[in-house]
């Protein structure tokens, strides 16, 4: 998997990894959270562990991490994060995962679309209010 394809975070890791508390400061996914994600699959490989058992993450769990956000972001499913995963893991799947992620892109394009429709009818109805209010109180 070429680090291209994931979001970069600007965060020095130690060689060690970051403990789980770290990661979530430094992602914004919370705890429970990234428990959640590595039970569910998501990640491309369980976490590693310290010598005390303790989750240890480096640089490609950060950046895969990152991209799980960027993806829930966009509306994605976990269900779907499970199966970008899934295909992530395997060699030779990228043309499987090309088509994936353009039905997730159409998916994303309606949403915005809907979205700016959406947001025009709020801009008209605050257009509507301001011109009553402005002539109620010139």
């Amino acid at each position: 998997m070429s680090e291209l394809l994931l979001p970069q975070l600007d965060v020095e890791i130690p060689p060690e990894g970051l403990s789980i508390g770290e990661v979530a400061r430094v992602t914004g996914v919370g705890i429970e959270a990234l428990r959640y994600y590595e039970r569910e699959g998501l990640l491309l490989d369980p976490a590693p562990r310290d010598p005390g058992g303790r989750r240890r993450y480096r640089a490609g769990d950060l950046a895969w991490i990152a991209g799980l956000v960027m993806l829930r972001e966009t509306g994605m499913s976990i269900a779907d994060m499970r199966v970008i995963a899934e295909l992530s893991r395997r060699e030779g799947t990228e043309a499987e995962r090309l088509a994936f992620l353009s039905r997730h892109r159409e998916r994303v394009i309606e949403r915005l679309e809907r979205t700016k429709r959406h947001l025009a009818a709020i801009d008209a109805k605050i257009a509507a209010y301001r011109a009553v209010t402005e002539q109620e109180n010139p």
